[in-house]
């Protein structure tokens, strides 16, 4: 059971004041941090000087005021000495009598962190004790007087020391669970390394950034617990830390393809400091803004000369229309016909540029990827040759995404027609996805062509390069590597033993659920109402039912436990499902649906307000969208 500050605060000072000697602890500031009940009752202070945070100064001028000290110097004098010697942290030991006859001794302590922990003892009757022993046994030599009196002062000074390291042990610990705890809640493993390379701490975190190791590491060395092939990687850098200098680096482990960080620093006693973070969805997110930046620096030196050479094409075209209308030679009419395709073409591969440079944001949202790479499959399937089979090979878990829909599919058709032109007449198609670890999406399209050339490995996700003489843009793979790159991904060419494939890896993001709660469904017909009605509930969801805005308000204000609203644009009644967001008194997640046109004013109003369904929609599109709606 643990034991809360207060409580523990609590016991401290029960036992403190189960002392006899009076006992203070003030920090480096001159501050009371704990003091015992026997230190207020000894020079009769007043509640607000015992609590934590009062001032040194405060009570030195409250005992000064009373004579504590005598007469012989002002209040504010006694007051600045005092805390001039007491800033000086300085182990003291002093006794004194009080203006009431008792004597006291003082013994003062410095603490490691700053401040210091000062016992007071009450000493007057050993001190009667020691007088009359003195006029008592005069026949005792002045060296045994001595030695005595060093004795009993040597003891005094011990228990007060004693008392001191105690209280310093105690603070030391207390600060050495909080470190511990604070670093086994950060999202990194943080260790040390003793001169021999073996860890002497852990915080026990290793296998959260590297997966399949272990996490109890103490007296492990650095080799046994990373494996070979990890530590064959990190060795350069931890000689270097060895030798001195600290170093920092990445690298991409092999299980599940993390990107690790790694920093090593010398602790200047021969051992190694560790800190090892899982840096993948930074990498990702690095990516993708570096492919952001690069097209917005295309972009920019492109439009201009893309506007220039389109107005170029368009005068061409103009000037070959009017010699087409001239009665020229059979040879000319040639000439012009292929200077029109010609043209045409440049407007093609500018439009292209314009597709590749222009504004090409993902929008991810929840994708199930069975269903994309089967609608892929049917799409593409009529334009391949008889004797050219597509297969679709998926291994990924069932569960949604977070991905562009759209853009991967582009990219996924751009690469099966590359294929497709790569087999000719008659040839296999193969399209596989599977996930390493939850860290990447791996989709692969692999033809039995005859592979990439040489050439083509090395430049095929250039601009423009292309094997495919006039008929080809060189554009299509750069356009799918601009896309992988978007979304923080990769892409890779290579040749297999029967052809050639292209591999995808994009970031593993599943969808988050669908969560179960209430759901208000605003619908004026009976038939659609149930039928939507029953995509809520088979989606997890509760549901109450509305057929106005006017009613659907009423609801949403008496209910505090709505967490979704379904509306129809058009309701009974004047007021619309739009007029139902605008008077909600509190933002409640809301899906619009309609059956109006885009072009349709109400249409185009709605679409700023909420996310917009079209009827007819399935059950897969609501929960795409309530998904993508959580994510956001």
């Amino acid at each position: 059971m643990e034991i809360s500050e207060q409580r523990i605060k609590e016991m401290t000072t029960a036992g403190l004041n189960l002392i006899g000697q009076a006992l203070s602890i003030y920090d480096d500031k001159l501050r009371l941090v704990v003091s015992n009940k026997r230190f207020q009752e000894m020079f009769d202070l007043p509640e607000a000087l015992v609590q934590p945070g009062a001032l040194f100064s405060d009570t030195i001028h409250f005992l000064a005021s009373r004579g504590e000290y005598g007469h012989d110097q002002s209040v504010e004098d006694l007051v600045s000495v005092r805390v001039e010697q007491a800033l000086a942290f300085e182990p003291h030991y002093m006794e004194r009598v009080r203006p009431n006859g008792q004597v006291i001794s003082i013994e003062g302590a410095p603490l490691p962190t700053g401040g210091w922990v000062a016992v007071y003892t009450d000493i007057t009757s050993t001190k009667r004790v020691e007088e009359l022993l003195r006029s008592r046994s005069e026949e005792l030599s002045d060296q045994l007087l001595s030695h005595a009196e060093e004795l009993s002062a040597s003891n005094r000074q011990l228990a007060a020391t004693i008392s001191a390291l105690e209280e310093a042990k105690r603070q030391l610990t207390e600060i050495e669970a909080r470190t511990r705890m604070t670093t086994e809640m950060m999202p990194a493993h943080i260790a040390h390394l003793d001169a021999e390379g073996r860890y002497d701490y852990s915080n026990r975190r290793l296998s959260s950034v590297l997966p399949g190791r272990p996490s109890d590491i103490l007296g492990l060395h650095i080799s046994q617990a990373l494996g070979a092939h990890a530590y064959e990687r990190v060795r350069p850098h931890l000689q270097q830390a060895y030798d001195g200098q600290a170093s920092v680096f990445e690298f991409t482990e092999d299980q599940d393809s993390r990107r690790i960080r790694v920093s090593f620093t010398p602790d200047g006693t021969g051992g190694v400091y560790i800190m090892s973070v899982d840096i993948t969805e930074e990498t990702q997110a690095r990516v993708a803004l570096q492919q952001t930046r690069r097209r917005a620096m295309a972009a920019q030196m492109t439009s201009g000369l893309a506007h220039d050479f389109s107005n170029l094409l368009t005068i061409i075209l103009g000037m070959q229309a009017k010699l087409e209308k001239m009665d020229l030679p059979e040879d000319a009419a040639e000439l012009v016909a292929a200077t029109q395709q010609t043209a045409r073409r440049g407007g093609q591969l500018l439009n292209r540029i314009a597709d590749m440079t222009g504004n090409r944001t993902p929008q991810p949202q929840a994708t199930d990827m069975r269903g994309l790479l089967e609608d892929l499959r049917v799409l593409a399937s009529p334009s391949l040759p008889r004797g050219v089979g597509l297969s679709v090979v998926n291994t990924l878990p069932d569960e949604a995404l977070m991905l562009d829909p759209g853009m991967v599919q582009d990219a996924l058709l751009n690469l099966v027609l590359n294929a497709r032109d790569a087999c000719g007449s008659s040839g296999q198609i193969t399209i596989s996805a599977h996930a390493i670890g939850r860290i990447w999406v791996e989709i692969t399209v692999s033809d039995t062509g005859p592979g990439f050339s040489p050439d083509a490995l090395d430049k095929a996700l250039n601009p423009f390069f292309t094997t495919k003489g006039s008929k080809g843009s060189g554009l299509g793979l750069p356009m799918v590597y601009d896309t992988v790159k978007l979304a923080g991904g990769d892409l890779q060419l290579r040749n297999t033993p029967s052809g050639a494939s292209v591999m995808l890896r994009l970031p593993y993001r599943p969808a988050p659920p669908v969560q179960s709660g209430l759901a208000l469904l605003v619908e004026d017909s009976d038939d659609l109402r149930h039928q939507f009605r029953d995509m809520l509930v088979d989606l997890g969801l509760s549901v109450i039912e509305a057929t106005s805005a006017d009613e659907a308000l009423a609801l949403a204000t008496s209910l505090d436990d709505i967490s979704l609203i379904l509306s129809d644009i058009r309701l009974e009644g004047a007021a619309t499902g739009i007029d139902l967001i605008e008077r909600l008194n509190a933002p409640i997640p809301t899906i619009l649906m309609t059956s109006l046109p885009y072009d349709d004013a109400l249409h185009r109003r709605a679409l700023a307000k909420a996310p917009v369904l079209r009827k007819p929609f399935t059950r897969a599109q609501l929960s795409a969208l309530i998904r993508t709606e959580a994510a956001s």
